[in-house]
């Protein structure tokens, strides 16, 4: 699975939130940005966000002076920040859900950007989509679940371990469906082998 870190954009430009408007509207042109990343003024601060659409938004559509609005005005602070390990799926969805095409990648320290561009033209999702992956994965630990069942006894703690297994990864695949399976897998198992509910039980 490709993670932000992957695919971010480690070259990023800054701009103080005391910058005018203009000076931001300077540099993205100069370095063909659509967003500039807002410095913190110390480390317990947030880091902020300046974008195109800010500045036509909330300066350009009004008729303001951009040389006399500073960028502090009109950013979003705090801003939706991104951890590096993040999976890519994960950072679309959220993308997605918050309605925002990029954000700063940080982990202690600002390591990069990443927006819709870098998702659709580095990551692998066409070649390799999720649900895919993870439906291979099911079949390989349901295949061990029943292998283990068979050789360490269906009530066994092995057994257990094995349909975890299993239904964490169905669960998962259900997250990314966003619908729940009428039965899991361990289940359909149980109506095979009944005694094998057993094996959920454990020793306390």
């Amino acid at each position: 699975m490709m993670k932000a870190a992957d695919i971010m954009t480690q070259e990023v430009i800054t701009i103080k939130g005391s910058a005018t408007v203009a000076e931001a509207v300077n540099l993205m042109k100069e370095k063909n940005l659509r967003a500039l990343i807002v410095n913190r003024r110390h480390d317990e601060d947030a880091y902020g966000i300046v974008t195109e659409t800010d500045i036509i938004y909330k300066v350009a559509a009004y008729g303001k002076d951009p040389k006399n609005i500073r960028v502090y005005e009109i950013m979003t602070k705090p801003c939706i920040v991104i951890n590096p390990d993040l999976g890519v799926e994960y950072v679309a969805r959220l993308f997605a859900n918050t309605g925002i095409r990029r954000a700063p990648v940080i982990k202690d320290k600002l390591l990069g950007i990443i927006s819709v561009t870098d998702i659709l033209r580095k990551s692998d999702f066409v070649e390799k989509p999720k649900e895919t992956v993870i439906q291979q994965k099911i079949q390989q630990a349901l295949e061990e679940a029943r292998a283990v069942s068979a050789q360490k006894g269906a009530t066994s703690k092995e057994a257990a371990a094995a349909w975890d297994i299993v239904e964490e990864l169905e669960a998962e695949a259900s997250h990314q469906r966003a619908a729940k399976p009428l039965k899991t897998s361990f289940q359909v198992y149980c109506e095979e082998n009944p005694e094998s509910a057993e094996a959920r039980i454990y020793d306390t």
